[in-house]
């Protein structure tokens, strides 16, 4: 047997064990089946499914088939076996043994050149790679089955469940990366293919997963009808997972909705079925979620419990996901009990976990902790101090020395002094990198990443490599110089304007290059004199993409211009021909999904933070552009910002 993990392996040995008892008391109809079928030895997925799917349940009769048609040389067979063997560990939480088996099934259906099954297998490979969090990988299994699929010319009922499960398993992956839009799209292609066959457990967590998307930006009604819908179909076809799934998420919604006592009574009448389930992954949610509602009652010794229950299966089954959000509550908990050392540690192991998973880099909680267990420290010294100087006081007025009180009174207050002049530094130095920290992760953050290389491989996909080639340098020299500005405060404007010409440049390759973007600088501004904040005008042009041309028809313009038309100040205007401000409005409104930008705001106060020590103060104001019959013709953003 191959190099194997240990739970691989355990997995393995215990089929094996299953098959020499199941030998021995083997149902004779079930054999006779077995041997009818690796005598007609079906090539096409649907009939090996017609005759197998009764038994894909039974892990004993599984490994007899495995067995029986290896021995036999019927690969199309072994491979539908041995995918069924990888879902029934996965069911188990066996996670790597699910891989080992689909890795040979996928190996088996290359082997005689059977799409059908290669796409079952790589789906499910991306299937467990997403439920141990490596989403990176599980996108790439299901990107590839999708890709392999849609090749297919003669479509059965099969290979379109196959599609439907890989454009939901990718809108799972975007619902990890924040991009519900993406998420929600993905999931309604997926149902509108389910309806089509029939498949009720298809619509049920299609319904749950566009459910979960209006729970993550807030539509917690919107998002608890479709729970509500999901749950009715699980009823329907008598799905205990699907019911504890449905529980548990709609406990979650109730928690949130501060419905506390509504959310404990439906987790913990649930939490009796999913011990029954060989799954653990939804048994660690209902636990977590249990601490969870616990904690917000201020029951912290009922949360730690169950958090900690929750936290144990997590380890045991390597759930990213669900121990970073263990330990997320379990820093709230010692926070609250003021173990500010404690909290910190958490929140560290809490935050690293995500970052592994998502790649985002957040420190504002982990800094928010930090500042407490440091202001902790200074009560204690302070406090020490005070203890100090009573001792002091009391042997002065001992030896009734007016001229020793009076200094230790003054070195007192003069080291109270020092230390709220040290705690206003820090507070206001921890403004500043907040800021800075926020305006780095709008322009670095996965979502502008991953769609930035992803329009780059279409180059290389579709064999331009000059292309390719000229904007993968063009998103390096624009990564750079992203990380280089961050580390400064104030940045040249010819590097600001460079910066943004590089990632229009990117930002264009989504839109086919259909955009036209000039910049205009007076002759006598030096752009190499005149400072402004890092990246401040990203987020102006960002909404201009967007917001103004993203539903334009027709030429795309946007014009950045620099004038110094007023004495200390710089004028920087940026005019789109876009649909205008009241259109775009409309259509944000008519969205399902909705997103909360913060950039505007963001440039607003680093701006702010920027001139509080010059004369003049900064301005912005929108302009709403028509054109001569009194219609939109797009929109222009004025910055008026001072020079000294």
């Amino acid at each position: 047997m191959c190099n194997l993990p240990k739970n691989a392996a355990l997995c393995i040995l215990a089929f094996l064990l299953a098959t020499v008892s199941f030998s021995q008391s083997t149902d004779s109809t079930f054999v006779k089946e077995a041997n009818a079928l690796l005598e007609a030895k079906p090539t096409t997925y649907f009939t090996i499914d017609e005759q197998l799917k009764k038994y894909k349940k039974d892990s004993l009769q599984l490994q007899y088939l495995a067995k029986l048609f290896k021995e036999n040389d019927y690969q199309y067979g072994e491979s539908y076996v041995l995918n069924a063997i990888g879902i029934y560990c996965r069911n188990t939480s066996q996670y790597d043994a699910s891989l080992e088996y689909h890795n040979r099934a996928l190996l088996k259906a290359k082997q005689v050149n059977d799409k059908e099954l290669q796409v079952k297998a790589l789906n499910m490979l991306g299937v467990v790679f997403r439920r141990t969090d490596d989403i990176r990988t599980a996108l790439d299994y299901h990107q590839e089955a999708l890709a392999l699929a849609e090749t297919i010319d003669e479509r059965t009922e099969s290979v379109k469940k196959s599609i439907a499960v890989s454009l939901n398993s990718m809108g799972n992956i975007y619902l990890v990366l924040e991009q519900y839009d993406l998420a929600v799209e993905r999931f309604k292609k997926s149902m509108k293919i389910e309806e089509s066959v029939g498949n009720k457990l298809g619509l049920a967590i299609n319904y749950h997963n566009i459910g979960y998307a209006k729970e993550a930006t807030g539509d917690l009604k919107g998002a608890l009808i479709d729970y509500l819908e999901s749950l009715r179909y699980n009823d329907e076809i008598d799905s205990e997972l699907g019911r504890v799934i449905c529980n548990n998420t709609i406990g979650r919604v109730y928690i949130k909705q501060k419905r506390y006592k509504e959310a404990i009574d439906i987790i913990s009448a649930t939490l009796q079925s999913a011990k029954g389930l060989r799954d653990k992954f939804h048994l660690s949610g209902l636990y977590v979620n249990l601490g969870w509602a616990y904690l917000e009652l201020k029951n912290y010794n009922l949360a730690e419990k169950y958090l900690n229950e929750g936290l144990e299966i997590s380890k045991e089954y390597n759930l990213k996901s669900a121990i970073a959000e263990s330990y997320e509550y379990l820093s709230r908990i010692a926070e609250n009990k003021k173990q500010y050392k404690k909290a910190l540690a958490y929140q560290k192991q809490s935050y690293e976990l995500n970052t592994e998973i998502t790649n985002e880099k957040n420190f504002k909680y982990v800094n928010d902790m930090i500042v407490k267990y440091d202001k902790d420290k200074y009560n204690l010294q302070i406090e020490s101090l005070e203890k100090e100087n009573e001792n002091v006081k009391l042997t002065l007025r001992r030896n009734k020395s007016i001229w020793i009180t009076s200094s230790i009174v003054l070195a007192f207050l003069a080291i109270m002094i020092y230390i709220l002049y040290r705690q206003r530094l820090l507070n206001n130095e921890k403004k500043i990198l907040t800021l800075e920290q926020d305006m780095l992760r709008s322009q670095m953050n996965p979502h502008f990443v991953f769609n930035s290389l992803n329009s780059i491989k279409q180059y290389i996909i579709a064999n331009e490599q000059k292309n390719a080639v000229h904007y993968l340098n063009k998103f390096a020299k624009l990564i750079r110089k992203i990380l280089d500005a961050s580390r400064v405060k104030v940045v040249p404007l010819g590097d600001e304007l460079e910066t943004m010409d590089l990632y229009m440049s990117i930002e264009n390759i989504r839109f086919s290059n259909e955009i036209n973007f000039d910049i205009m600088v007076d002759d006598n501004i030096d752009l190499d004199q005149i400072k402004i904040p890092s990246l401040v005008l990203q987020p102006f042009l960002e909404n201009a993409l967007w917001h103004g041309l993203s539903s334009k028809k027709g030429q795309k313009n946007i014009k950045l211009s620099v004038a110094s038309a007023e004495k200390d100040f710089i004028t920087i205007s940026i005019e789109d021909n876009g649909i205008g401000r009241d259109a775009a409005q409309k259509i944000a409104n008519d969205k399902i999904v909705k997103r909360k930008s913060i950039g505007i705001a963001l440039t607003k106060n680093r701006l702010a933070n920027f001139v509080k020590d010059f004369k003049n103060k900064f301005s912005f104001y929108f302009v709403d552009l028509k054109d001569e019959n009194e219609k939109p013709s797009g929109t222009e953003v004025v910055l008026r910002i001072p020079l000294r």
